[in-house]
């Protein structure tokens, strides 16, 4: 079901492969991992809102790589990262983690390897599929991707996680070694995100750019994200509207 290629207003090229931020643009996380935390809270008699300690764990997510991101640590994978967190957000929550089996939490920490995609997630990507290559430009490593995706049933072509650039976004190194791995100019790579950061970082490297709304990634109460604030290649309501607008070499809503 070959189409004409769209050309990328932003980088003149044709776009050859269509890649994706992962957590919260392709995958819910909040509510896949408020649920594990609820499973685990209850099987220990924990006194903990699930959903806030949720948020409090992802509010981790950047600031942990931030020494990674300056030199000052060695890369690590995210599912490293992630265990680390949970013992620090346990102890803001007053729970010693030292007083839990350290196994249970390291599957509790797993949970970030098993989320829901979005509703629109697996069809607009099976419809994407068919003319782009496609697959998650993210800060997850290749496991962590591998099992998400078989869990999930999300169709990738290629699975290229951070372990294997070893840089994290927004490191200009993870987008352009992203598009090396696929023997792609840049500008031959479309980023899909619901992310205006995580955008800005990949058009800045010469990436196509594409704006995914998800209102709720961060609960009915969001305020960012909510709209694009730089001139993406493409906004889009989900990822079937964005696979319609690249058919029609559409840039959509703005």
């Amino acid at each position: 079901m070959a189409g004409v290629p769209f050309r990328s207003p932003s980088t003149g090229r044709n776009v050859r492969a269509v890649l994706f931020d992962t957590f919260g643009t392709v995958v819910d996380w909040r509510t896949g991992i408020a649920t594990a935390v609820a499973d685990y809270a209850a099987r220990h008699q924990l006194g903990v809102d699930a959903v806030a300690f949720a948020d409090r764990w992802r509010a981790r997510y950047q600031p942990s790589m931030d020494a990674i991101l300056s030199g000052t640590r060695e890369f690590v994978t995210l599912d490293i990262l992630h265990r680390e967190n949970l013992d620090v957000v346990l102890r803001e929550s007053g729970i010693d983690p030292t007083n839990h089996d350290a196994g249970e939490l390291d599957e509790l920490a797993r949970a970030w390897h098993v989320l829901t995609p979005w509703p629109d997630s697996v069809p607009g990507l099976t419809a994407l599929k068919a003319e782009y290559i496609i697959g998650p430009l993210s800060n997850g490593n290749t496991s962590l991707l591998l099992d998400m995706a078989k869990n999930a049933g999300i169709p990738w072509d290629v699975i290229i996680g951070s372990d294997i650039n070893r840089k994290y976004k927004p490191d200009p190194q993870a987008y352009l070694q992203t598009a090396q791995f696929l023997g792609l100019d840049p500008g031959e790579v479309m980023l899909a995100a619901a992310h205006n950061d995580d955008l800005e970082a990949a058009h800045a490297t010469g990436l196509a750019t594409a704006f995914i709304l998800r209102p709720v990634e961060h609960g009915p109460h969001q305020t960012d994200d909510l709209a694009p604030t730089g001139s993406w290649d493409i906004s889009a309501t989900d990822i079937t509207h964005l696979a319609a607008l690249l058919r029609a070499g559409s840039t959509g809503f703005r």
